[in-house]
């Protein structure tokens, strides 16, 4: 039986989990094709991987680069996206794949990801009334946006709709991605026996003050680029305003998202690149309204 899906492996000093990763896929009862970005390690990860597909990036262009250098090889009908400290159950490739075949209004499929405890960590993303994207708990055959941790799409839609947003280096290209397939028409489904086991933070760290930068930074640009003008710019001043009063106020939350420097960082990079961003919002097609997906989708 020929493969419908390849796998995308994309990992920076993976050293310490990505064998985990590799030896589940090997396990899987769908045949597919897996590569792996790697993302200029140098923890000995190479060596580890040395017997696989592997696309080894001059330097580290983040986990949204990394997919994004890898998908014009791609020529099966499926690409999945698995983080490489994700280990999938032998049937996930399998359940995401028959969920897909049973969907043609559904261009991605998102799994249940599971912490090592065995506790949920999201069985897909939904949109907020501020335009965050956050993790679904609870099962349900639709949802806003996928978890890119784990999930499989369709790869022509997924081309046909800009690919993966490189620039964004790491975080929201997920929910940017989800929110572009929806203004194509497409839907996106949550598959809940399509099982991984996640070791959450392994290949990040989550809290810290580049994991604020990057999820700040791409969540205004994924709204500059996608979303309802109104709403798009609504937030991005909501944003300058309580970066502006942050000074002035007592009792700041003790987190790195509060931290001036840090927001005024995202501001400048957000500003310096709108002009780009703006031209890439009307690049989007748009089969279905911005507004209407915001209606649908916003705070549910």
């Amino acid at each position: 039986m020929s493969a419908v899906s390849t796998v995308v492996v994309v990992t920076w000093r993976g050293r310490d989990h990505i064998t985990a990763c590799l030896d589940a896929l090997r396990a899987q009862k769908s045949p597919h094709r897996t590569i792996i970005v790697d993302n200029a390690s140098d923890d000995g990860t190479a060596e580890l991987i040395s017997g696989h597909e592997v696309v080894r990036l001059p330097r580290n262009r983040g986990y949204a680069g990394g997919l994004a250098a890898v998908l014009g090889m791609v020529d099966t009908p499926y690409v999945a996206w698995l983080n490489d400290d994700a280990a999938p159950d032998p049937s996930w490739l399998t359940e995401l794949e028959s969920a897909l075949d049973g969907e043609p209004g559904a261009a991605a499929a998102t799994s249940s990801i599971l912490l090592m405890d065995g506790s949920t960590q999201s069985v897909g993303v939904a949109l907020t009334a501020d335009g965050h994207g956050r993790d679904v708990m609870l099962a349900g055959r639709e949802v806003f946006g996928f978890c890119g941790g784990a999930a499989l799409l369709r790869t022509a839609e997924l081309k046909a709709v800009g690919g993966v947003p490189a620039s964004f280096f790491c975080y929201y290209e997920d929910t940017d991605t989800a929110w572009r397939l929806r203004l194509a028409g497409h839907r996106v489904i949550s598959v809940g026996p399509a099982r991984v086991r996640h070791r959450h933070g392994a290949s990040t760290r989550p809290g810290s003050a580049l994991f604020h930068r990057w999820n700040e930074r791409n969540r205004l640009l994924m709204l500059l680029r996608c979303a309802p003008a109104s709403a798009a710019f609504t937030q991005l001043a909501r944003f300058l305003v309580i970066t502006a009063l942050l000074p002035f106020r007592g009792n700041v939350p003790d987190a790195a998202n509060f931290r001036f420097g840090l927001r005024t960082r995202v501001l400048a990079e957000v500003l310096l690149r709108l002009p780009a961003t703006l031209v890439q919002r009307l690049m989007i097609k748009t089969a279905v309204s911005r507004g209407s997906v915001w209606r649908d989708w916003a705070g549910r």
